[in-house]
């Protein structure tokens, strides 16, 4: 057998470690979102805003590293639930610009308990979930900090 086989190994991927990591970290997160009434995409378009609102829905698509046109429907589910206000920006009405609602950023309150929560269900302390999201960040496209 060649040596260079277990290059080919499924287990020795990293691309199929990091699918998997990401597929079970939001499985982790979906329980400890649900009493919020959030998905996981949802909590990081929420998690973008209580950092910096308004901003337009393109501003927001970056932040996220997401394409616009996936993350419309998202914005108008957080929509229907009151939490975001959408409008177009009166300066520039090409721009759809996003905002929370009162209860949006009241909401930011009971999420200071999420980061918590998925730490004691992961068994990591806060710098161990900065190692591991910073030894990531080549493989995010951006650097973490």
């Amino acid at each position: 057998m060649d040596p260079r086989d277990d290059l080919l190994t499924l287990e020795n991927q990293l691309c199929f470690a990091l699918v998997t990591a990401a597929r079970n970290v939001v499985s982790i997160y979906r329980p400890v979102l649900e009493p919020l009434g959030l998905t996981h995409p949802q909590y990081l378009v929420m998690l973008a805003l209580w950092e910096h609102a308004p901003r337009s829905l393109g501003e927001l698509a970056d932040e996220l590293a997401m394409e616009p046109a996936t993350l419309s429907p998202i914005v108008k589910r957080v929509q229907a639930q009151g939490l975001i206000a959408r409008a177009r920006r009166a300066d520039d009405e090409r721009v759809l610009e996003i905002s929370l609602t009162p209860d949006g950023a009241a909401l930011r309150e009971r999420a200071l308990a999420v980061p918590e929560q998925i730490m004691a269900r992961v068994g990591m302390d806060a710098t161990q979930i900065a190692a591991l999201r910073d030894a990531l960040a080549p493989f995010a496209g951006r650097r973490s900090g």
